[in-house]
């Protein structure tokens, strides 16, 4: 971060003070201090929860701007993650049950899609067609709920994607296991087969691939948030790195990882909730 070029300030307007002015300016926040020293004061500061003031952002601290940019951001993420999962689960389990007909093949078909389409350019095309020749849509501004529509599908195409080619996969491993065969010979129905044997167990390995999914929507909403104008944290990431904004960036990167570190935690809480035998067997 250091490294980049430039600084978070009007270098042309440092230049016309005088080196002791100068220095007192960057004494003010902490610059004029080597790198090491800066390092060793910010985690001081971490540790009492201060991720700093903003360089760029003048007289608001880090902690106020991710406030104040997450509420959007969260919402497009949990629609994103909703939609997602819901569509791609569906997805698969019809393609699972109806192998090798136009079920399978059409959702395959939407899975290599997804996978292969980056979402910036479904972006484009969902503004274009819906947004401006259609006019369905907002295209580029943040208003209220009707705006993260088409950002929210950018963003859930990928995961459906994902979902349902893994649920697909999974779906058919758990469908050719014994206990499905003795489901069925006991007399119980296709549907609570489905619901209470088939669903449950191929999940479990779906849950492993949520860390992931979460990321590549992190990741994703950097560029998307851009491409939408929307005020969340991704945008402001990207923000932060063009003006060279050092604890806005050290802040959101902090924010990432911890947001990425609770993400792993939760998966590994469903696995107990969605297998109640794998609770069993770690207290064994």
């Amino acid at each position: 971060m250091k490294m980049l070029p430039g600084s978070p300030f009007d270098e042309e307007k440092l230049a016309k003070l005088s080196d002791e002015d100068r220095m007192e300016f960057l004494s003010k926040y902490g610059l004029d201090q080597p790198v090491t020293v800066q390092y060793i004061k910010y985690l001081g500061n971490l540790v009492q929860g201060d991720l700093g003031i903003s360089y760029y952002y003048k007289g608001q601290t880090v902690n106020s701007l991710i406030m104040d940019r997450i509420g959007p951001s969260a919402l497009l993420g949990i629609q994103a993650v909703v939609l997602g999962l819901s569509i791609g689960i569906i997805l698969g389990i019809i393609a699972a049950y109806r192998q090798n007909t136009i079920w399978d093949y059409f959702t395959m078909i939407v899975a290599v899609l997804g996978i292969s389409i980056p979402n910036f350019v479904l972006a484009a095309i969902l503004q274009f067609y819906l947004g401006l020749e259609w006019g369905l849509f907002p295209v580029a501004y943040w208003e209220g709920y009707l705006n993260s529509i088409l950002p929210t599908i950018s963003l859930a195409v990928t995961v459906i994607a994902l979902i349902a080619r893994f649920t697909r996969n999974e779906m058919l491993d758990v469908l050719q296991q014994d206990y499905i065969t003795t489901a069925h010979a006991k007399g119980l129905g296709d549907l609570t087969v489905l619901i209470k044997h088939s669903i449950r167990n191929a999940l479990i390995p779906v849950v492993t691939i949520l860390g992931p999914v979460f990321v590549s929507l992190l990741t994703g909403s950097l560029v998307i948030e851009n491409i939408f104008s929307i005020p969340g944290i991704g945008s402001l990431f990207v923000d932060s790195i063009k003006t060279n904004d050092y604890t806005t960036i050290m802040g959101l990167t902090l924010f990432y990882s911890s947001f990425f570190i609770l993400t792993i935690l939760v998966v590994d809480l469903l696995y107990g909730i969605i297998d109640p035998r794998i609770r069993i067997r770690g207290k064994e």
